[in-house]
């Protein structure tokens, strides 16, 4: 237990061997960041005592990490590229391997005086705000079916438009899977999407901290490719002659992916790795 009292490095340990026990995947990282974010002090530079009211805090965060609720949704906010997105119960975390989807989706139109974006299946932006902080020049629309989503997604779009300079991001409730119908022929010069893409099989496998994601951010169908199928086929026509679709992926679906790509017309697919090496990102141009 957290005390009043109690030494910065010795409560980091008893942290640390609380949320082993708990099966943390990094506890002592976790433990670390609890520490930091209550009291403000690092552990290994400052070992000043723990005050009554920084002990209470972190018993009851302590007591919701060991519960598996992710260490995100008690920060409210977590950082991306150079960005800090809010985020909390009801909108899926920004993970750091979709940065690599951004740097993919940024270098496609960073030649582009004023290139026109949208980001499907936007949750709390990070694709299209990530695209925008890369390019600053860019008109990013920003599209969310949940409510419960598109609360982080409207706050984080008003602090990244009051925080940087260029055209404001817009924020849009609506439905992957009729949204195609209000977009003209040839208006968008971008299409990135990080949608729903795991199987029955992987969700019902997942680790405690993913089971509080919303699942409507999560399952995409039997084989995970619901989403897939649909963009390739609905959102080609929005595009202009030589615009660009982004996609992240799960690890086992490139192929998959650029076979429905290359089956509905698109050109030039490609792929690109995340940061532990998995095929995470698959591109595709119309021409």
């Amino acid at each position: 237990m957290v005390t009043a009292g109690l030494p910065l490095r010795l409560a980091r340990a008893r942290l640390t061997g609380r949320l082993r026990d708990a099966g943390c995947p990094d506890p002592s990282f976790d433990a670390a960041w609890l520490l930091r974010y209550v009291t403000g002090r690092d552990p290994r530079l400052d070992d000043t005592p723990l005050s009554e009211s920084e002990a209470a805090r972190l018993e009851d965060l302590a007591r919701q990490r060991a519960g598996r609720i992710p260490l995100q949704y008690l920060a409210g906010r977590w950082p991306f590229l150079d960005m800090e997105l809010a985020v909390g119960p009801g909108v899926l975390i920004p993970r750091a391997d979709t940065e690599v989807v951004c740097e993919a989706a940024a270098a496609r139109v960073r030649d582009l005086p004023a290139p026109r974006v949208l980001d499907l299946c936007a949750g709390t932006g990070a694709l299209g705000l990530g695209v925008r902080s890369l390019v600053p020049a860019a008109h990013v629309t920003l599209l969310e079916k949940s409510s419960e989503a598109f609360v982080y997604l409207q706050r984080n779009c008003t602090e990244q438009a009051a925080a940087r300079p260029g055209p404001a991001p817009v924020p849009v409730q609506g439905d992957i899977f009729t949204w195609q119908d209000t977009l003209s022929a040839g208006q968008l010069d971008l299409i990135v999407s990080n949608p729903p893409y795991l199987t029955g099989e992987e969700m019902d496998a997942l680790q405690p901290e993913v089971t509080f994601e919303p699942a409507m951010a999560l399952a995409a169908g039997t084989d995970g490719l619901d989403f897939y199928r649909h963009i390739a086929a609905a959102y080609r026509e929005p595009l202009r002659p030589g615009g660009w679709l982004v996609l992240e992926i799960g690890w086992q679906q490139e192929q998959a992916v650029r076979g429905l790509l290359a089956a509905q017309g698109w050109t030039n697919i490609g792929s690109g790795q995340d940061y532990g090496g998995n095929p995470r990102v698959v591109w595709a141009q119309k021409l």
